[in-house]
C-alpha cells in the first residue's frame, strides 16, 4: 500500500500521535508537538495538519462529548518500512549501503 507524502509538519504531528500512549485531542496534540518541537503553533494550526492527516488516510477522528480524538489508522512501523522502500527506490542499492553506513557512524557517536 502505498501512502500519500506527508510534509515536515504533517509527519511532526504525526510523531506525536504515534508516541502518544492513547487516543488525543486537538489540545494534547497542540500542547505536546509544541513541548517537543519547540513550536509556537495554535490549536487552529494543529488542527489543520491534523485535518490533512484524516484526509491523507494516516488518523481518523471521532466525537466524544465536544471533542474530537484521533485514532491512527497507518501504523508508525508501516510507514517506516515504506519510507524505507521509496529512499531505497529513489537512490538505487549502491546508495542505500552508503546511506546505512553513515546512519552506523552516527549511532557509534551516540
Amino acid at each position: 500500500m502505498e501512502f500519500e507524502n506527508l510534509t515536515n509538519c504533517e509527519e511532526m504531528v504525526m510523531k506525536i500521535v504515534w508516541d502518544a500512549e492513547k487516543e488525543l485531542d486537538l489540545s494534547s496534540v497542540t500542547r505536546r508537538v509544541n513541548e517537543t518541537y519547540h513550536k509556537e503553533w495554535k490549536p487552529q494550526t494543529v488542527s489543520t495538519f491534523l485535518s490533512r492527516l484524516v484526509r491523507k488516510g494516516y488518523l481518523m477522528h471521532y466525537r466524544q462529548g465536544r471533542v474530537f480524538y484521533y485514532r491512527i489508522l497507518v501504523p508508525q512501523k508501516k510507514y517506516l518500512e515504506e519510507m524505507a522502500e521509496r529512499f531505497a527506490e529513489f537512490w538505487k542499492q549502491e546508495n542505500v549501503e552508503v546511506f546505512l553506513e553513515a546512519l552506523e557512524n552516527r549511532s557509534a557517536l551516540g
